[in-house]
């Protein structure tokens, strides 16, 4: 297992990640971008993997306590290490478990906050990878979409945040799991890899109870016709992160 440290270029902030695992793209960058939006005295990120979101979180936002719960050991491990790497052990725990078993581990309602970035694919689509941790990453192997909303509608307290990156196709179970488990929507964003070409993900602000009004903020575009980072992903980035 080959590592690597990156630079995210942004506080000093590094974090280790497995080249032959599951590296961070865009996508965790702009959840941690849509979360920094609320205040939080305790966040949650589920589905952490190396704790990226986590990480990003403690740089660009004064939250005093964040917990990156992860399921496979070999990220949470990386995790942990990262979290050591860049002085936050104290600030950033790192849990080894499974979600479904969040009632187990934590307070009802014991979030402010609560981020995820889960495997998009249902199980039974698409190609599955040989490598485990990749197929785990990717696939709703370990957990599904509703598994997450459930885990986030029992660990945010009334009125919390829950912000969840995911592909467009999964919107109506998206929103169909939210308003079972009392999750409202209230913000969206599409997100395009270029003007022109279909969105490709969606950043999803939800409230726990909340009232029902979803505003749809205006399409982020990720590259423009000259094949370089926009300018609002470029302010997003601030620097780079390692990218």
């Amino acid at each position: 297992m080959a590592e690597r440290i990156d630079d995210l270029q942004y506080k000093g902030l590094k974090l280790i990640q497995d080249t032959d695992g599951f590296c961070f793209g865009v996508d965790a960058v702009l959840l941690a971008h849509m979360a920094k939006s609320a205040p939080s005295e305790r966040t949650v990120d589920l589905c952490s993997g190396n704790g990226i979101v986590a990480l990003l979180l403690a740089g660009k936002t004064a939250t005093p306590r964040i917990t990156a719960l992860e399921v496979q050991p070999r990220a949470a491990e990386l995790a942990r290490r990262s979290m050591a790497l860049n002085g936050l052990e104290g600030r950033v725990d790192v849990v080894c478990a499974d979600l479904k078993e969040a009632d187990k581990l934590f307070s009802r309602g014991s979030f402010d906050v609560v981020t995820c970035n889960p495997p998009y694919m249902k199980d039974t689509c698409g190609l599955k990878n040989e490598n485990e941790a990749l197929r785990i990453a990717r696939h709703e192997v370990l957990c599904t979409l509703e598994d997450v909303i459930k885990a986030a509608a029992y660990l945010l307290r009334p009125g919390g945040k829950l912000f969840l990156v995911h592909r467009p196709e999964r919107l109506v179970d998206i929103f169909t799991a939210m308003r079972e488990y009392r999750i409202e929507p209230k913000r969206m964003q599409m997100v395009h890899p270029s003007c022109g070409k279909r969105a490709n993900i969606v950043l999803i602000e939800g409230s726990a109870q909340g009232g029902r009004e979803l505003k749809l903020l205006p399409p982020l575009y990720v590259y423009d016709e000259n094949g370089n980072y926009t300018k609002e992903i470029d302010a997003i980035y601030e620097r780079g992160y390692g990218m």
